[in-house]
C-alpha cells in the first residue's frame, strides 16, 4: 500500500504500526504480518456455514429426507423453541434438523426407520399453561384472536398428549423446556449428543 500510494503521491498515516509496536512491547509477541488472519475461512467456518444452511433448508419438517442427514433431530408441538435451538446447534457445527409433532398429520416414516447408529432424535416438551401463553401471545402479535383453538388449553392438551406418544414410540430423550432459555436447552441436547446422557429433562 505504501509503495502504491507514493506512485500516486497520496498521503498515507499507519492507523496500526504503533498501536502493534505496544502490543509487541507488552506480550513480547512478534506480529505476523500476514493480513486476513482474523477473517480466515477454515474447515470450521465452513462446517459451521454448512450446519445453518441445513437447519434453514431442514427447518419445520419442510423436506423429511433432511432426517437422514441430520446428526439432531428435534420433535415437539408448536413453540417449544424448535427452529432456534437448530440455528444455535448449526453455529455449534451441528446438522440439525425439526419435525413439528400435530395429531392430524402422522410424522414421516423416516422418523422411525433411523438406523440404530444414526441420527439422535431427542423429544421436547412444555407445561401446558405456559405453552398456553405463548401461543396467546403468537396469536396477538399475528393479529389473530387469543381464543383460537391453537391456544386453548383443550387443543394444547391433545397436541402434547400425541406428541409424548410418539416420543414414547421413538423411545427418544424428553427435554421439558418449559421457563428455559434456548442456550439451556441447546446444553442439555449436547450432553445427550455428545456423552449419551440421557438422563436430563
Amino acid at each position: 500500500m505504501e509503495e502504491e500510494a507514493k506512485k500516486r503521491n497520496l498521503p498515507t498515516v499507519d492507523v496500526l504500526g504503533p498501536m502493534m509496536e505496544v502490543v509487541k512491547q507488552v506480550t513480547g509477541y512478534e506480529p505476523r504480518q500476514e493480513p486476513g488472519l482474523l477473517h480466515k475461512l477454515g474447515e470450521i467456518y465452513f462446517r459451521k456455514v454448512e450446519a445453518v444452511e441445513f437447519a434453514v433448508k431442514y427447518d419445520d419438517g419442510k423436506d423429511p429426507r433432511g432426517i437422514l442427514h441430520a446428526d439432531i433431530i428435534l420433535i415437539g408441538v408448536s413453540r417449544t423453541s424448535k427452529t432456534p435451538l437448530c440455528m444455535y446447534l448449526a453455529h455449534k457445527r451441528i446438522k440439525a434438523a425439526n419435525i413439528p409433532l400435530v395429531p392430524e398429520i402422522n410424522p414421516p416414516e423416516e422418523l422411525f426407520n433411523l438406523p440404530k447408529t444414526g441420527a439422535k432424535v431427542i423429544g421436547l416438551t412444555i407445561k401446558p399453561d405456559i405453552l398456553n401463553k405463548i401461543r396467546q401471545e403468537r396469536l396477538k402479535t399475528l393479529g389473530l384472536q387469543s381464543n383460537a383453538d391453537y391456544a386453548s388449553m383443550e387443543r394444547i392438551l391433545a397436541e402434547l398428549d400425541y406428541a409424548e406418544k410418539i416420543m414414547k414410540r421413538l423411545g427418544c430423550p424428553i427435554i421439558d423446556v418449559s421457563n428455559k432459555a434456548v442456550e439451556e436447552t441447546a446444553s442439555k441436547i449436547l450432553q445427550i449428543f455428545y456423552r449419551g446422557d440421557t438422563s436430563v429433562e
